[in-house]
């Protein structure tokens, strides 16, 4: 008996139904309680055919507004001919190849320019080297590892702590997780994780009354020096993601803070792991969020925007300093960590062409018009009787949604109203995938005025549908 192939579900015009019903029949989803798209409703699930600068389009045509840049990753639009182009050219030319032994002109390439533009602060050894990984979280790894042995590797047995901040989040596998302080990522897996020690967070939300964002981190800074204080020689690095606190809602802190914490770490000879997986690349209105401290660290890991969203690739930025310590006759004291796809001669070669587009097209200039566009379309949501926090760093605005805005006080849990809203957005044409109740955006950075104004009516109008969605629940 002969089988046909199943019919492709990658052009407009499939029906939409049918490819849900095919992808729920195999496919288990990233970061999902599957059972919430299985009823059809809870969780709406999304066909996708193809994307088009800030726009995803499904099999039936629909267009939806990817507010949040497909996880933070888009930089300049889906299908950004520059990067497919850059691709396609090195696709013709070689895929892959192992890297170990091995070297290829993207790798090379990629490093000296990532180089070139890493934060440089006076008086410090540059950012020297370059680690290539697959994604965010096994860059953490490849950091977290690097700051432990290279201790080991001169002797220092006792340094085998790391400090995280509350509420930081680092990423899924069991290293990067367990510097991660988000019960519902962590709680689960606590038995299997390294334990690590939970500096205050600088989050500005959490400032007491009358205190600044500046106060606010101070305070914080104290509490980081307490802990480094009362584990003194314990602790090999601290890890942060600067600026902002992404996936524990998109909390921001004042730029002092990690002037401050790179003090303490000078005085008690911690390196400083700066996480700029999320905010890197403009994000913050400046190329790394490390920027706006005149800090740099001691290891530095990129990924997300680094290729423009078009591939999956992480880098890890070390010094010179850090490379040495590896430097040994033992192959015990050599990093051996490894990846299959190291590397990546097609994922370097769509970073290369992002760090051109971000060059040429004087990017970061054009952004803070953007983000200024954005600040004066969401200041109206301030006055909103559920809104208790609009905050900004850049091209990422952050709606804290709370039952009393003014009191700020939060809604219960089970009435979901993140989820809510996110579905109201959905319907609306619009792709806003809330953080708990946290609604954001973070679109790619070619958002044009008539989608920025679709945006913010839609945040408003789905605010309140979840509200009155709510109550008539109750």
């Amino acid at each position: 008996m002969q089988h046909s192939d199943p019919p492709m579900i990658t052009n407009v015009g499939v029906d939409a139904d049918a490819w849900r019903a095919r992808d729920l029949d195999v496919l288990w989803h990233p970061c999902t309680q599957m059972r919430e798209h299985l009823d059809g409703h809870t969780l709406p699930l999304l066909p996708v055919a193809r994307g088009e600068g800030a726009w995803l389009i499904g099999p039936d045509g629909r267009r939806t507004l990817d507010a949040i840049s497909s996880w933070w990753t888009n930089l300049f639009g889906h299908a950004e001919p520059r990067i497919a182009a850059a691709i396609a050219r090195q696709a013709n030319t070689l895929e892959h190849v192992i890297l170990a032994g091995c070297s290829h002109a993207p790798a090379v390439e990629l490093a000296e320019r990532l180089l070139k533009i890493a934060p440089r602060e006076i008086g410090r050894e540059p950012l020297a080297k370059v680690f290539y990984a697959d994604n965010g979280s096994a860059g953490v790894e490849v950091a977290l590892k690097m700051a432990f042995h290279w201790f080991r590797n001169r002797g220092v047995e006792g340094r085998t702590k790391f400090i995280a901040l509350d509420n930081g989040y680092h990423g899924e596998t069991l290293g990067a997780l367990a510097v991660g302080d988000i019960p519902l990522y962590r709680r689960v897996y606590a038995p299997l994780l390294a334990e690590a020690l939970f500096a205050p967070s600088p989050d500005a939300y959490l400032r007491e009354p009358g205190e600044t964002p500046a106060d606010r981190a101070r305070r914080a800074a104290d509490g980081l020096r307490e802990l480094l204080e009362r584990h003194a020689g314990e602790v090999c690095a601290l890890i942060l993601e600067p600026r902002v606190q992404c996936a524990g809602g998109m909390r921001m802190h004042d730029p002092l803070y990690l002037t401050l914490a790179r003090e303490l770490c000078d005085e008690h000879g911690v390196f400083l792991i700066a996480d700029e997986i999320a905010v890197g690349f403009g994000r913050t209105g400046t190329l790394f969020a490390s920027e706006q401290s005149a800090v740099q660290p001691d290891l530095m890991c990129l990924s997300k925007g680094l290729t423009g969203g078009a591939l999956p690739l992480a880098a890890v930025l070390a010094t010179q300093t850090i490379y040495d310590g590896f430097l040994d006759a033992s192959r015990e004291k050599a990093f051996l960590h490894s990846h299959s796809y190291t590397g990546n001669p097609l994922a370097c070669a769509a970073a290369l062409a992002s760090l051109d587009i971000l060059e040429r097209d004087d990017v970061i200039v054009r952004n803070r018009n953007t983000s200024a566009r954005m600040a004066s379309l969401a200041a109206p949501l301030m006055d909103h009787p559920h809104v208790a926090d609009v905050r900004q760093a850049g091209m990422i605005v952050a709606f804290e949604l709370a039952r009393d805005g003014r009191a700020r006080t939060p809604f219960d849990p089970s009435e979901r109203i993140g989820l809510r809203a996110y579905r109201a957005a959905l319907q609306r044409g619009v792709l806003l995938r809330p953080l708990g109740d946290v609604l954001y955006w973070m679109p790619p950075y070619c958002i044009d005025e008539d989608a920025l104004q679709l945006l913010a009516r839609t945040t408003r109008e789905s605010i309140d549908h979840a509200i009155a969605e709510a109550n008539a629940c109750a």
